[in-house]
């Protein structure tokens, strides 16, 4: 799996699951959810967003609570004679308590959230202190309401006493329970409402610990909430009723099926939010997995969990830089040494100096008159023309399977053959010599350059120390195509091949080159048979 490596300059791409094909249709958002809004909403329309949703489950929770009040006083009261008068007035002072509460709760608790949160508002990187006060929030948000119903308990426990005073534990109870229901509700829904906020604060942090606690205690936490209290709830009740004696079998079984259904009730409803809360992060981190699975490593998580699932979104996010990075080398090694030495390299569990013996053909191209070149015109333009050069063989090697091996100052050297292994390096070689030939004297007229093309076997591996070497190849194929390289500078082609090479063509290829004459070349003690192209003149109208 190769990958786009970041350039420079480029940011790193947020995942938006929302816009993932693969969650597409599923309503999910980049927080979990499409109530919660993009990434890259405006701060007044966030804030606006979640002040509404904290509003109407604040109002949602505590209607919630006045009717399990209300039902749970009708059903748990020892008597209709003796507990009517107090059902009345609890049906008449729950709402107007929950109203009472629903404002004073926007008022201290929504409001005061949003001040802990005004960092956000004013576009800045929070404080350690404000990071930490910002992720407690949630918590926040249930002690207002566990305060307003520890004041609801003891304001109900003062009416029953004035009314029906033998039935004071019992409203305790109910109250009690219903608070219970409340804190649970609160809690999870302002943890889901506040992740956009707990992104925000947790953005471009890599904590070592979780910093709202863990994972287990949040499960602990919900299972007290959600199973814990409402089954001890029950248990209170069937010994009240054992203890007063006066409550009959109908109303205790009544009272324990109705008691039951609210446990089952309320038991899935936590359960529900607490799985949210868990597999929407990991949801977002498998997402992410799938896109750098198909190779995009510029992804990255919004962190809104401050529990060990956030370190996993975060330990994602730090991962995706890391293999970027890894990429981007990756693809400046390639640049450098060539795309197939790089993954030969890294195929290897060691690297070893040294080469094995290989076959291969071997390009040679060398710029004619760099010297009067580099005199003659700005450095700037001189740099330009070579870039120029340069790209017209890189191009025609790599379209011909070759290795560019190395650049040296106005000369390149190709390889056909290694690390790559080919049956036809010589066709290929050749074809692309004939093709740098055609292109530069079309395309780059001001850079003549003379082109030499040898076969033969060479040593192909590491050559330097181990650390420092390069990939190379040894061997006179090498030479002689330095040689030919000199040679074809005089000649009208600007390319020159030995009869090796050609003998080891194919019979297309072989076809458009001829013999010309045996020369002994510089350094060597047997003559070479040159060979030229068929057709010698090389325009814009006519190719080798």
């Amino acid at each position: 799996m190769y990958s786009r490596s970041l350039k420079p300059g480029e940011r790193r791409e947020r995942v938006r699951p929302d816009n993932d094909s693969s969650v597409r249709g599923r309503g999910q958002g980049p927080f979990g959810s499409w109530l919660l809004g993009p990434l890259d909403q405006d701060a007044a329309v966030l804030r606006r967003r979640v002040q509404g949703l904290l509003t109407g489950t604040l109002i949602a929770t505590n209607v919630i609570g006045a009717l399990v009040v209300v039902g749970l006083a009708a059903l748990l009261m020892p008597a209709p004679g003796m507990s009517g008068d107090l059902v009345r007035v609890t049906a008449i002072a729950v709402p107007v308590y929950v109203v009472s509460a629903v404002v004073v709760g926007a008022l201290w608790g929504t409001r005061g959230a949003l001040r802990t949160l005004r960092w956000a508002a004013e576009g800045r990187k929070p404080t350690d202190d404000e990071r930490a006060a910002g992720l407690r929030v949630p918590l926040r948000l249930t002690l207002v309401q566990a305060v307003l119903w520890g004041v609801a308990t003891l304001v109900f426990g003062a009416l029953a006493a004035l009314v029906q005073p033998r039935v004071v534990l019992t409203e305790l109870l109910v109250v009690a329970f219903a608070g219970v229901v409340v804190c649970a509700i609160a809690y999870l829904a302002g943890e889901f409402i506040l992740r956009p906020y707990a992104a925000l604060a947790l953005a471009g942090t890599s904590p070592a610990r979780p910093l709202s606690g863990g994972v287990n205690l949040r499960m602990l936490l919900f299972w007290c909430l959600g199973t814990g209290v409402p089954v001890a709830g029950l248990v209170v009740t069937a010994i009240l009723a054992w203890v007063r004696g006066d409550v009959s079998t109908t109303k205790l079984a009544i009272s324990v099926i109705v008691l039951g259904l609210v446990v089952l009730c309320f038991g899935l409803l936590v359960t529900v939010f607490t799985a949210r809360a868990v597999v929407n992060p990991i949801r977002s981190v498998q997402h992410a997995l799938g896109r750098v699975r198909a190779g995009d490593f510029t992804v990255e998580i919004p962190v809104y969990d401050g529990t060990e699932l956030g370190l996993l979104q975060a330990g994602f996010n730090g991962m995706a830089v890391g293999l970027a990075e890894r990429e981007r080398l990756r693809d400046l090694f390639g640049r450098h040494v060539g795309e197939d030495v790089a993954t030969e390299a890294m195929r290897a569990t060691t690297a070893e100096l040294g080469g094995t013996v290989r076959t291969v053909s071997v390009l040679f191209v060398d710029l004619i008159g760099s010297t009067a070149l580099a005199a003659s015109r700005p450095p700037e333009e001189v740099v330009g023309l070579l870039n120029r050069f340069f790209a017209v063989v890189v191009d025609e090697v790599d379209r011909n399977h070759g290795l560019v091996n190395k650049f040296v100052g106005d000369a390149a050297l190709a390889i056909f053959g290694a690390p790559v292994r080919l049956e036809d390096h010589a066709t290929l070689a050749l074809s692309a010599g004939r093709a740098i030939a055609r292109r530069l004297a079309a395309e780059v007229p001001e850079c003549p350059a003379g082109i030499g093309v040898a076969t033969g076997e060479v040593v192909a591996g590491n050559v330097g120390d181990p650390r420092r070497f390069e990939y190379t190849v040894i061997g006179d194929p090498v030479n002689e195509a330095a040689r030919l390289t000199e040679l074809a500078k005089n000649v009208e082609a600007r390319l020159l091949a030995s009869w090796t090479a050609i003998e080891s063509a194919d019979e297309t290829e072989a076809g458009h080159w001829k013999a010309t004459e045996d020369v002994t070349l510089r350094g060597r003690s047997r003559p070479t048979t040159l060979a030229t192209p068929r057709i010698e003149r090389v325009s814009d109208s006519q190719s080798l």
